[in-house]
């Protein structure tokens, strides 16, 4: 099956606030009733196209979700990519507090898994957050948990001990302002020097530089993208302040844990520990995967996360 055979529709949903809409992409196969929903919950950084809707030789991580089945959906939390930005957005970064942080995001995913829900007549729905999105996901699933059917966590934010390279500290402003094309050093970094055109190839690189760039329609300057502040907020009120947005031990859906071995973001120890806090949870898997980052979901080994998440998703009921 290929990409010509997926549906795809992009919509603008009413957020809980008014005169805040967000971007709600969906895509599932054309040729079939939709299977079962999941919704894609993007990091601190990056929005939903950007992470999960870059076509790399031909397909996409959404793309793959739909061909195994799965009623895809991704959202863009308020003030990121194609949702509502604000006044603040507009003027010196120095002028507002943080926006966006995890605890203003999880109602806008709450606002999206209730049109999902309402859209395909579900009582629940799965949830996929990667990095930040994860501390979404997770704060989600703890506090909407009768609404979640199964929950992935792709490289999930947890506690750490010291600073996140997400952090360079200073004061934090409203948003800050991402060089697209300088991410690439920091990208490639933790990976081996011979390997690194390889788990990413230059023009998977640019694909997605170019699919970054333009979530941002009103950019500083080019070749750069605004990005809300609340989520490094989060990292030093919560991550690295041992104070957990959620408690894990609240969440009763089946979860799946996901990480690559050469992410230097979120750490095989934090990934250890919350796995180990999931005490309630129906079922719950940890999988590491070799040769990859932190952006593995855009990496040649991507395959490999993209079928143990397809496979949890679709398996039999797993109450």
């Amino acid at each position: 099956m290929s990409r010509s055979e997926i549906a795809v529709c992009d919509r603008m949903i009413p957020s809980g606030t008014p005169g805040i809409a967000l971007w709600l992409r969906n895509k599932r196969l054309a040729s079939a009733p939709p299977g079962d929903p999941v919704l894609l919950i993007h990091g601190a950084t990056f929005a939903s196209e950007s992470l999960f809707d870059v076509a790399l030789e031909g397909r996409s991580f959404m793309d793959m979700l739909a061909l195994a089945g799965l009623d895809v959906w991704a959202v863009d939390i308020r003030f990121y990519g194609g949702s509502t930005r604000p006044p603040e957005m507009t003027k010196p970064p120095a002028e507002a507090p943080p926006l966006s942080p995890a605890m203003v995001a999880v109602d806008d995913v709450a606002s999206a898994a209730a049109f999902i829900r309402a859209e395909r007549g579900r009582d629940r729905i799965a949830i996929l957050g990667m990095s930040w999105g994860g501390s979404v996901a997770g704060l989600f699933a703890a506090t909407h948990g009768s609404t979640v059917d199964r929950l992935v966590l792709m490289a999930p934010l947890w506690l750490s001990q010291g600073k996140r390279r997400i952090d360079p500290g200073g004061e934090l402003g409203a948003y800050r302002i991402v060089d697209v094309r300088r991410y690439e050093t920091g990208w490639r970094e933790p990976v081996p020097a011979a390997e690194r055109d390889r788990v990413l190839p230059p023009a998977w690189f640019e694909a997605w530089a170019t699919v970054t760039e333009r979530s941002d329609p009103s950019p500083p300057r080019p070749g750069t993208i605004r990005v809300p502040s609340g989520a490094v907020q989060d990292v030093r009120h919560h991550w690295t302040a041992n104070r957990p947005l959620y408690d894990p031990g609240a969440i009763t859906a089946p979860v799946l844990i996901l990480r690559a071995e050469w992410d230097i973001d979120v750490t095989a120890a934090m990934v250890e520990d919350l796995f180990n806090r999931l005490g309630r949870a129906r079922h719950r898997r940890r999988l590491d995967i070799g040769a990859g980052t932190h952006m593995l979901l855009l990496e040649r080994n991507r395959w490999q996360a993209t079928r143990a998440i397809a496979s949890f998703l679709t398996e039999p009921d797993l109450d």
